[in-house]
Order: C-alpha cells, then sequence, then structure tokens
C-alpha cells in the first residue's frame, strides 16, 4: 500500500511537472519523422498478465519488424531525435502514465516481450510475482545494453544466454529485499547513471 501511494503521488507530480517537456519532445518527433509521438507495445506485468507499455517513438514506423532488439546507439531503424531520447531515457518518461495507472510501478523488474518471458525457467518466472519497474538494478548495469549487444556476432543469443539470466538475477535479489529505502536508492542511482 505504501508502495503504490508513492507511486501514485510521484507519478502524478512528475507528469504534471514535465508537461511542457512531452509537449516539446512530441513536437520534435513529429517534426522529425512521420508518425505519432508515441509507441505502444505489449509487455508481460505481474502474474503474466499483458499490458501496453507506453514510450516515446524513437524508430521509424514499423522498424519493429525487422526485430525486437535494438543493436547499437546507431541502429539504422533509429530516428535523429529518437536517438537522444535514447542517450538520456527520455523515451521512457511516458511510462508514468503506465506507473499511474497501475501497470507499473518506479521501482521493479523490467517489463518483457512475451517472447522472451516464453524462455524463463520456473525460477526465473518469479519475477512476475511483483509489478514490473520504470527502472531496477539490472537497468543500472545494462545502462549500455545496446553497446554491449553491437559488440557480439549473434546479439539475440546473447541477450538470451548473458544478458536476460544475469538481469532476472539482479531483479530476484531486489524482490527478497525490497522496501520504499531501497527503491527511492535506486530511483537516485538511475538518475546519476543517466547524467554521467
Amino acid at each position: 500500500m505504501v508502495k503504490r501511494l508513492f507511486d501514485i503521488s510521484l507519478s502524478f507530480i512528475a507528469l504534471i511537472i514535465l508537461l511542457p517537456l512531452f509537449i516539446l519532445i512530441a513536437i520534435a518527433i513529429k517534426v522529425n519523422s512521420r508518425g505519432s509521438a508515441f509507441y505502444k507495445q505489449a509487455r508481460v506485468g505481474k502474474d503474466g498478465n499483458e499490458f501496453e507499455l507506453f514510450k516515446f517513438r524513437t524508430m521509424y514506423v514499423n522498424s519493429d519488424r525487422a526485430g525486437l532488439l535494438t543493436i547499437g546507439s546507431k541502429d539504422y531503424r533509429i530516428t535523429g531525435v529518437g536517438y537522444w531520447l535514447r542517450k538520456y531515457k527520455l523515451d521512457e518518461l511516458p511510462q508514468l502514465l503506465n506507473v499511474l495507472i497501475g501497470d507499473m510501478s518506479f521501482v521493479g523488474p523490467r517489463p518483457e516481450v512475451r517472447k522472451y518471458v516464453n524462455l524463463y525457467t520456473p525460477t526465473q518466472l518469479r519475477v512476475l510475482s511483483v509489478k514490473p519497474g520504470v527502472t531496477d538494478w539490472a537497468s543500472i548495469k545494462y545502462f549500455d545494453e545496446n553497446d554491449i549487444l553491437a559488440g557480439s556476432d549473434d546479439p539475440e543469443d546473447m541477450y538470451i544466454r548473458v544478458i536476460v539470466p544475469s538481469k532476472i538475477s539482479k531483479n530476484l535479489e531486489y524482490i527478497d529485499n525490497q522496501d520504499i529505502l531501497m527503491d527511492l536508492k535506486i530511483i537516485l542511482s538511475t538518475i546519476k547513471r543517466i547524467f554521467q
């Protein structure tokens, strides 16, 4: 209950404060490339239920048909404005709406697409016992995930065999030790990582 009140209060305040920035980003996206300013994707949330995750669109329309993973910061599918939004994680800001309506929390395991969740072991599926989050320890550790994948001969295989298990291990550790103070620490660590 405390965590949900924290999520509602912080997301509501943040949405009000950031509204002018939302408008500027939306205009920049529309001017830079054809399509909606926002992008929605089905992700797997708590108890395996799917929800629509909101982001600012950073790729050209229909680019996700070429693959779900983004390989490197210079992926040809990323727009000019999209590059900068991704660099500073501004594309994730619309997930404040997901937090406000209750699909997500500020802190929790990042939600994955069904394709990769279907590969989870029974032990790994425990990450679905809590609401997914906008950030977590794994997001900080793999802040440059796209560039890590770009250095692999088989990015998807590396993602499935190395990165996903590592992320889930950190997420399970969080689930076993979570509290509001840890959530605040993760939020502050995320902000610090963005501006490094």
